[in-house]
């Protein structure tokens, strides 16, 4: 069959997706990228937040109009399959079958019983079939969470940590090598417990040196470090591999110790703050990035403004907020104390204001400096280039790096760029290209 397939959420989602997409190909079927094409159409939905489920459910209505035209399956999957499947069911008669992500294990089963075709490989066995851009892929560690914050539903949707064995990750990794990766991004909803459940220790360091020797990365990049699990040896060991880009994404949730308690979020504000300067020491100029939820029940004036204070005083180079959504199922469903949507709408403009002019600070320190920079497009009519530094992680999560050139540049090359102009998220320069002897 002709199938289309719609990836929606996180990278952890997308690399689900790209496995989909490779189960599919091995039996036969033909990707298709317009979905007036498809005689089958699968989501891989989000089911995280409320604005996550909205946008799944407006995908699956659009989609199912296609039935109209020569749309025969539409298929649900992924994280809303998990968590509302009979709602689904029940309630949207146009989806031809819902599979959640327990169902994975079977998913080759499923899908060729759907679809027909020949057999497909097991989901854990499929090769993927890269759909972001060709020199970046995710390479997701760990599947799962066992912090059980008290605003958080991935445990509920997607079970506790589990690692993936190093040896298959590793090959993975090789393979994404051949295929012409050049930044290979870790994933999962915790990259630094990486390895505990399986080999009794955390292992992310390990892996990582492994992953070093493989020829064809240039950069590796690590994304989700819970903040009580980054070790001094860790931050150091890191500092020793070239390829691994001195980013640190850390989400935090807040800073007031007893809205941290309230969270169920371990550590102290005070341990974070020498987290940063320990970070601070082993690395000349690391990108620190974290995220914050504002409006958490009972969050009072004074542990808003001591976040504000925290976000001050540590500088952050990257900085993403969002306002507390109530999830049912989750112990903070429950909690008295709710504020005020506007309340929250009103912290989170003061957050990102905050924010704003330390980022602008922190982008004009790479004026008049040289940066590399992995190019990703070009603007047809101004010819300006743009691309990412290692201070930014893929898919617009932080900002780019727009610059003109006097030559053609293939993308997915690294280049030399003069900074010329910071603005608040982006920087502006030239191409700097070095002179022939």
């Amino acid at each position: 069959m002709k199938v289309g397939l719609v990836s929606l959420g996180c990278s952890k989602n997308l690399v689900d997706s790209e496995k989909m997409m490779g189960m599919l190909t091995a039996g036969g079927h033909e990707l298709v990228t317009h979905p007036q094409d498809a005689e089958a159409i699968i989501i891989n939905t989000c089911g995280f937040i409320d604005s996550a489920k909205e946008e799944a459910i407006n995908t699956i209505f659009e989609m199912a109009a296609y039935k109209q035209k020569n749309l025969q399956k539409l298929i649900v999957a992924g994280c809303l399959a998990e968590r509302y499947q009979k709602e689904l069911q029940q309630d949207i008669p146009e989806i031809d079958a819902v599979i959640p992500i327990r169902d994975y294990p079977h998913l080759h089963e499923r899908l060729q019983e759907l679809l027909g075709a020949q057999a497909m490989p097991e989901f854990a066995k499929c090769r993927r079939v890269l759909a972001s851009k060709p020199w970046t892929a995710y390479l997701k560690i760990a599947e799962g969470c066992s912090n059980r914050c008290t605003y958080c539903a991935i445990p509920l949707i997607r079970g506790g940590n589990v690692s993936f064995p190093m040896e298959q990750l590793v090959k993975e990794a090789q393979y994404l090598a051949k295929q012409g990766v050049k930044e290979l991004v870790l994933i999962a909803q915790d990259t630094t417990k990486y390895g505990l459940d399986l080999y009794g220790e955390l292992s992310l360091l390990t892996l990582l040196r492994k992953l070093h020797e493989i020829e064809g990365f240039h950069w590796i990049r690590i994304l989700y470090m819970y903040p009580d699990e980054i070790s001094e040896e860790l931050v150091a060991g890191m500092a020793k591999l070239p390829k691994v880009v001195p980013y640190f994404d850390i989400p935090l949730q807040h800073a007031n110790d007893d809205m941290l308690k309230r969270m169920n979020r371990r550590g102290s504000v005070a341990e974070i703050r020498k987290l940063v300067d320990m970070i601070r020491r082993y690395h000349s100029q690391p990108t620190l990035r974290t995220t914050f939820i504002v409006g958490f029940p009972q969050e009072s004036e004074q542990e808003f403004a001591e976040l504000l204070q925290f976000i001050a005083d540590t500088r952050w180079d990257r900085m993403g907020a969002f306002t507390y959504s109530a999830e049912e199922n989750t112990p903070a469903f429950a909690f008295p104390g709710a504020i005020a949507p506007q309340l929250k709408e009103q912290r989170l403009a003061q957050l990102m204001k905050l924010q704003e002019q330390i980022s602008l600070a922190k982008q004009q320190e790479y004026v008049g400096k040289v940066i590399e920079v992995l190019v990703e497009g070009q603007d047809g009519l101004s010819g300006i280039y743009r691309g990412r530094s290692q201070s930014s992680a893929p898919d617009d999560i932080d900002g780019l790096v727009f610059f003109r050139s006097k030559r053609s540049i293939p993308f997915g090359s690294f280049v030399q760029v003069k900074v010329s102009e910071a603005l608040p998220h982006d920087l502006k320069g030239e191409e700097v290209v070095a002179a022939r002897v």
